[in-house]
């Protein structure tokens, strides 16, 4: 609704305050007549209406007001970058509305985290906590961004306006950040009773698929798909059948998609085969590597490290360098990956990450420091407000509670365990 309604009103607050009021209207018309055949039509044409409307009325306005100073050289800008129903050949560049008002949002005028994250939130319907979370800050401070960034689209007359085919390339980095976060919002859902959230999986793959038809020869857009494909692939085992959280060495392999995993295979090699590889296509490759092994114990861990130390070069993210501890941990040993972890801790960007916590709490049970691992269980629980997922946490709390007490009464009788049954 807000990308065919944008398209009419040429500014996002307008086009906002339209679908509101067409929502503030479906709930007296429809109470009172019944829910039309195509609600979703229905809300969309009162949403371009009401911008109809609210656009007539301000060059009315204008029209009828005596001026007592000529336009500036900037308004007379704006309403020539207005979108016109004659300008076709930008819109026709990106055919799907969605992806165009992605595009558009993805300004380079904003600084890029603030063109991703009101992209998620407007276009993606992502909610501020959760994009808070996506970005490791907190819901008011969330907000406080998204407020400034359409202020500064207001205030510098950033107009409403499809980039043209040229201007695309330049806009390509937050738009796959955008699908990329998309979709792992769905796959893991930061808030909520579910794991998984299938519409923001499916919509961001949609996404994917169109920008590959868009810009079939860039390398990282390919590395894109294959990822959303290869993670997308183990969905249907990811969760029992009550919902409880299954990790990947409990996952049934035979009932993954192979398809997809063959068709991110292909997108996999091409891409690494073009020269030196993307973030996207390092990503892919790792989570294929990952999905390829006959079963978790064969994986190849020693070249999960390698490609995640090639990862690192290109994009030197502390969350990368802390995914990178889990394999590390199976070539190295739970001690050397927990040094990893202490580092990164001491660094402090991932003071609020719940996945470091839950990460150096598997590492230090398997390091038999059991006391440690419960505190560390308890901070991951703490920060954690997907509900599926603290059960599992939960549950990893109370099994390490009961590890402790039962250490405890072995130790007083004079017997000790050894670590590494840990």
């Amino acid at each position: 609704m807000l990308a065919a309604t944008v398209r009419v009103a040429g500014d996002l607050d307008l086009a906002e305050e339209c679908v509101q009021e067409a929502y503030a209207a479906a709930l007296q018309s429809w109470t009172r007549d019944g829910v039309p055949a195509s609600p979703a039509a229905w809300l969309t044409t009162a949403a371009r209406r009401r911008a109809v409307d609210a656009i007539r009325r301000e060059q009315t306005l204008r029209s009828k007001l005596p001026l007592l100073l000529e336009p500036e050289e900037a308004d007379k800008d704006t309403a020539v970058d207005r979108p016109l129903d004659e300008d076709l050949d930008a819109y026709d560049s990106v055919p799907d509305e969605r992806l165009r008002l992605i595009f558009t949002c993805c300004h380079p005028a904003l600084a890029q985290e603030a063109q991703v994250a009101l992209t998620l939130r407007l276009v993606c319907g992502v909610a501020t906590a959760d994009v808070a979370r996506a970005f490791l800050v907190s819901e008011p401070t969330m907000a406080a961004r998204l407020t400034r960034a359409k202020k500064k689209i207001s205030g510098a007359r950033i107009p409403y306006r499809v980039p043209r085919p040229a201007e695309l390339p330049d806009r390509l980095r937050p738009v796959l950040g955008v699908i990329h976060l998309l979709f792992t919002t769905g796959h893991t859902a930061p808030s909520g009773t579910d794991l998984i959230r299938a519409d923001l999986m499916e919509r961001a793959l949609h996404l994917a698929r169109m920008l590959r038809e868009l810009m079939p020869d860039e390398p990282e857009v390919r590395g894109l798909l294959a990822l959303l494909l290869v993670t997308d692939a183990r969905r249907a085992t990811r969760v029992d059948s009550a919902g409880r959280l299954l990790r990947l060495q409990e996952q049934d392999r035979t009932r993954w998609d192979r398809r997809a995993m063959a068709e991110a295979h292909d997108l996999i090699v091409a891409g690494l085969r073009g020269g030196r590889a993307g973030r996207y296509v390092l990503q892919a490759a790792i989570a294929s590597l990952y999905a390829e092994a006959p079963s978790y114990d064969a994986t190849d861990w020693a070249q999960l490290v390698a490609l995640y130390d090639r990862l690192l070069e290109v994009w030197p993210s502390p969350v990368v360098a802390l995914n990178r501890t889990v394999p590390l941990a199976m070539v190295a040993g739970p001690r050397a990956a927990l040094a990893e972890v202490d580092r990164l801790e001491q660094q402090g960007s991932l003071a609020g990450y719940q996945y470091l916590h839950a990460v150096k709490a598997d590492l230090l049970r398997r390091s038999g420091q059991l006391a440690q691992a419960r505190e560390a269980y308890a901070r991951a629980l703490a920060l954690t407000a997907n509900e599926a997922e603290r059960a599992f946490l939960s549950e990893r709390l109370s099994e390490q509670s009961a590890a402790s007490a039962h250490d405890a009464g072995e130790s007083a009788t004079g017997r000790r365990h050894d670590s590494a049954q840990f």
